[in-house]
């Protein structure tokens, strides 16, 4: 009975609870079409650095992580790679030799991380085959083909057949140089990696920096998951398979991504807390207008005999059905909106040097957690249930014979 009066009573004034319920559904629109776009940027960070740079898995000499000498290498890297493949979860795997070097044009030069790789185990782990915007990926090339980025190109001043000089140091500590040729350039949504990585055929790489290449032992094993739910518990099978190397999954070696996601998390409730606070307040001045209108009302019902409980209840109830309606609304076009956007993206090309510099791409797609309504839904009946409390403690503060004699 309580609850249809409370509906009833939020429709005799159809102006002012429709303004409340606007301002709300508005409100909730705005924190959670935020939320989702912060969301969608830290997905799509952490997809990205999977899928173009660190894969799901990487194994290394822990030696290698300290200090990235020639001789950190992983003994037996082809076999254990065999029994990597055995695992269900496990899509892909590679092996990588890793250099720092100095790259010199005519022009300029700089410091790089050198990757070599075997183009055809590669293209399976990371897509970097698909960020090629001139030239080719290894498919049609010359002798000592190197790719690099848009960004690397643009400070050696290279282009497609430009000669790029790699100068580093051998197995032996000897000082080495070799020249490749610019078979094609990349950009990533991360502009750090794109100005320090480059990749080269590992057999040209291990022809330049050891004495015999038929002693070639891998500095890093990728692997790339169908899932990456499975990655913690694959790191845990690895680990105790393969004790005396350094297994870590993408959030260890890249603990920034990690850090970056979490901090997208608590941003977002943190944001969308503020907006329920405001819109608190918000109720409680709209159910205390009405309270004080309905002074004379709330005195006849404690006359006739209602208690003051149910009046409180009935109170409560306005809010909440307030609260829901909006919030039902708001959810509804957020909903919309973030189905919309998750397929066609919104382009921030206007800011995308500073996007890129956090290795986010310019265009976002907004995504939610289906959790998240959950965690919304009672986030504001909360809301509303505390917005109550002050304007149904002010209608019964008046004793019923003052009630009544109110205008």
């Amino acid at each position: 009975m309580i609850f249809i009066i409370s509906w009833k009573n939020i429709w005799r004034n159809k102006l002012r609870s429709s303004i409340i319920i606007a301002a709300i559904a508005l409100g909730l629109f705005g924190g959670i079409f935020s939320m989702a776009c912060m969301n969608g940027m830290g997905e799509q960070r952490v997809r990205s650095a999977i899928q173009t740079q660190i894969s799901n898995i990487q194994i290394h000499n822990p030696n290698f992580l300290k200090n990235k000498k020639l001789k950190y290498s992983i003994n037996n890297a082809d076999s254990i790679i065999n029994i990597i493949k055995q695992y269900p979860s496990v899509k892909a795997v590679c092996k990588r030799t890793i250099v720092t070097a100095m790259a010199s044009t005519a022009e300029t030069g700089t410091g790089i991380v050198i990757n070599g790789i075997n183009p055809d185990k590669e293209i399976k782990v990371t897509d970097i085959s698909k960020k090629i915007t001139s030239g080719n990926y290894f498919t049609r090339h010359k002798k000592h083909p190197i790719l690099i980025s848009e960004k690397l190109a643009r400070k050696l001043k290279a282009k497609i057949r430009s000669k790029i000089v790699i100068t580093t140091q051998n197995n032996k500590g000897n000082l080495i140089g070799g020249a490749f040729r610019v078979i094609g350039i990349f950009k990533t949504a991360d502009s750090f990696f794109d100005e320090t990585h480059v990749f080269v055929l590992n057999n040209d790489l291990d022809k330049l920096v050891y004495e015999n290449p038929k002693n070639y032992k891998a500095h890093e094993i990728a692997i790339l998951l169908f899932n990456d739910e499975n990655t913690k518990k694959l790191v845990k099978d690895l680990k105790l398979k393969f004790n005396n190397l350094s297994i870590q999954s993408w959030d260890e070696s890249q603990a920034d991504l990690k850090m970056m996601s979490s901090l997208m998390d608590s941003v977002s409730y943190l944001f969308l807390s503020i907006i329920l606070l405001a819109l608190t307040f918000a109720i409680i001045n709209t159910m205390l207008m009405a309270v004080f209108e309905r002074t004379h009302e709330f005195g006849m019902l404690m006359a006739i005999g209602m208690s003051k409980i149910k009046i409180f209840n009935m109170i409560v109830s306005e809010t909440i059905l307030l609260s829901i309606i909006g919030a039902a609304i708001g959810t509804l076009i957020s909903l919309l909106n973030i189905l919309f956007f998750h397929i066609y993206g919104i382009n921030l090309a206007i800011v995308s040097k500073g996007l890129s510099s956090f290795g986010i791409d310019s265009v976002i797609y907004p995504e939610v957690d289906i959790s998240f309504y959950l965690i919304l839904s009672i986030m504001v009946i909360f809301t509303a249930i505390l917005a109550s409390i002050y304007p149904a403690m002010k209608a019964l503060s008046n004793k019923p014979v003052e009630a009544l004699r109110a205008e």
